[in-house]
């Protein structure tokens, strides 16, 4: 008996790109046909998920990773995320190498940041959001990022993430500094630092 398209969707966590289905031998309009009869829906351009799945918590970050999977959440959404902020992030902010082509997206918005290799490649966690797996800059990276890019986010949203930071029950200043190193910001940082310890 041949499989149904919605038993392809499971096998693969009940999400496929649309690239991916066409891989496993359905057509585009089954997929639409899937999409209309309420079975599937679309998460973002090419990209559809079984409508009975639990509801994504985290959408944007989510859709994000599987729009441009090279890409590491930073700054402002990885404050929110690591809850360092009472900000609410509008858009996502995300990191992509220089050198890397800029990604487009319909929704959700984005804010692209264009990092050095040994910046980019520094301080990833990957966190599985929705059983997707996302990668995010750890929350010292993420502070030595808001402080290089301090000019643009508002040294106020630094400031209230570094006494938030501090708040914590074992917040890791070494680290921080070892990643403001890497940043290149840590001189200008370490008073910061400093009268936070």
């Amino acid at each position: 008996m041949a499989k149904q398209p919605e038993d392809l969707f499971r096998e693969n966590g009940g999400r496929l790109h649309m690239s991916e289905a066409i891989g496993l031998g359905m057509s585009r309009y089954m997929l639409y046909a899937l999409r209309d009869r309420g079975v599937i829906e679309q998460v973002s351009r090419g990209i559809y998920r079984l409508v009975d799945l639990p509801p994504i918590g985290n959408p944007d970050l989510v859709t994000v990773t599987l729009r441009v999977p090279g890409g590491v959440v930073c700054l402002v959404s990885a404050l929110a995320f690591h809850e360092l902020t009472t900000q609410v992030p509008h858009e996502v902010s995300l990191a992509i190498s220089r050198g890397s082509r800029t990604p487009r997206l319909d929704h959700p918005p984005l804010r692209v940041y264009r990092f050095g290799s040994e910046a980019f490649a520094a301080g990833i966690d990957e966190h599985h959001l929705d059983g997707v797996p996302v990668r995010i800059y750890c929350p010292e990276k993420t502070l030595a990022d808001s402080f290089k890019f301090r000019n643009r986010i508002g040294m106020d949203v630094v400031q209230e993430a570094l006494k938030s930071y501090r708040a914590r029950s074992r917040p890791d200043f070494g680290a921080v500094l070892h990643y403001a190193r890497i940043c290149r910001v840590d001189q200008v940082m370490r008073p910061y630092l400093e009268a936070l310890q």
